[in-house]
């Protein structure tokens, strides 16, 4: 798939609208955050029963890790990412609109998909683009603009009169220009995102099942579970942590969530410079030792915010750096598969983790949650030691 060595055709069109994809998941993951208090009160919900909006979203994910790479294969990545963009765009539409609480629980196993697919194909395309994949932490900068701007803007909403269904009805307008977008790359045959590789699918079926029996892949694969696990369990309970717990004024608990994500917003858009004078290892070292610092801080001083900003600057190397190291622990025919994998599997711990918490907290109180993410931090330096021994890539 090295489509430099063929084709010429300009690069800024497929990564503009691989920022944007970034920068609408971003919104929608992040802004759900702020939504949560709404959503307990118009369906009389608990922190335990509403977590069952993100067990649903685990089919989804859990489809998109083990297709994602064959069907991009098969169909060419614009294509998917059309029919990923259309099914998100539908499952916002009836979080909006939907009259009870089970429609809305079944319809995020629609929501995962949309996202599992676009997560795992744009990732995709960056790292093995050769003219793109220096581009790969500012992708992932981008998604944390989305994920600054969705609690801002979720909270500015409410702020203004404006109820949750609303808000998810402004969020469908937002992934439906994904779709116009995409559209057009198909219509006019935008090669980089419309070729379709020449292996046959038994051949990108072998790839899935090898990627799947490489330890590097799998122990990849659970860090990143676990770090979207831990990022999206702070983006989505913090503010109910801070007004809910601690009585923070609801506007201030809203914009400090935003202050978190633009920790990572800022910490994403400075990877390069840390990568170039650090390498990838050290800066993932060093990125674990400060979030256990903050998180620390989170949970012993509930009075101040700067810990928030400090978590999502702490976090924002991870994921991207890992993936970047993904070419370099696997062979170069497993990377798709692997990346796919990793990263929809990443999107399950979106999922399983703050649903986890929410258990937890609806019979401890949601101001155990801070408590609870010191232990995943600890869990990702173990993984990511691991991962620093000299695995044997096989295949």
């Amino acid at each position: 798939m090295a489509f430099s060595q063929r084709n010429p055709s300009p690069l800024w069109i497929g990564v503009a609208i691989a920022f944007y994809a970034f920068i609408a998941i971003g919104i929608i993951e992040a802004g759900l955050g702020v939504l949560l208090p709404s959503i307990l009160i118009t369906y009389h919900l608990t922190p335990a029963t509403v977590t069952l909006l993100f067990i649903s979203q685990i089919s989804g994910y859990m489809i998109a890790a083990f297709t994602s790479s064959l069907v991009s294969r098969r169909f060419g990545l614009a294509r998917m990412l059309f029919v990923a963009a259309s099914t998100l765009t539908l499952a916002l539409v009836i979080y909006a609109l939907s009259p009870n609480w089970l429609i809305m629980v079944t319809t995020g196993a629609f929501l995962g998909l949309g996202i599992g697919l676009i997560d795992a194909g744009i990732n995709t395309y960056i790292v093995q683009e050769g003219r793109n994949a220096h581009l790969i932490g500012l992708l992932h900068a981008f998604y944390g603009v989305g994920a600054f701007s969705g609690p801002l803007l979720a909270t500015t909403l409410l702020a203004l009169g404006m109820d949750w269904r609303q808000v998810y009805g402004g969020l469908a307008v937002i992934v439906s220009l994904l779709i116009v977008a995409v559209l057009g790359i198909i219509v006019c045959r935008y090669p980089l995102m419309t070729v379709r590789t020449a292996a046959p699918s038994t051949s990108a079926i072998s790839h899935l099942w090898q990627s799947l029996q490489t330890p590097a892949v799998l122990i990849t694969g659970l860090l990143l579970l676990v770090y979207v696990g831990t990022e999206a369990s702070i983006g989505n309970w913090a503010y109910s942590v801070q007004s809910i717990a601690r009585q923070t004024p609801a506007l201030i608990a809203g914009y400090s969530v935003s202050a978190y994500w633009l920790g990572l917003t800022v910490g994403r858009f400075s990877l390069g410079f840390f990568l170039q004078r650090l390498g990838g290892i050290r800066t993932i070292t060093l990125s674990l030792s400060l979030l256990m610092i903050s998180l620390l801080s989170w949970w012993l001083l509930p009075e101040q915010v700067i810990s928030l900003p400090l978590m999502g600057f702490a976090l924002a190397a991870i994921f991207p750096t890992t993936l970047w190291l993904i070419p370099q622990r696997v062979p170069e025919a497993l990377v798709p598969a692997a990346i796919g994998f990793a990263t929809s599997t990443a999107s399950f711990g979106a999922a399983i983790v703050p649903t986890s918490l929410g258990w937890i907290a609806s019979w401890a109180g949601l101001e155990i949650i801070p408590a609870l993410t010191l232990p995943l931090a600890l869990l990702m330096a173990g993984l990511h030691c691991s991962l620093t021994q000299p695995w044997q890539p096989r295949g």
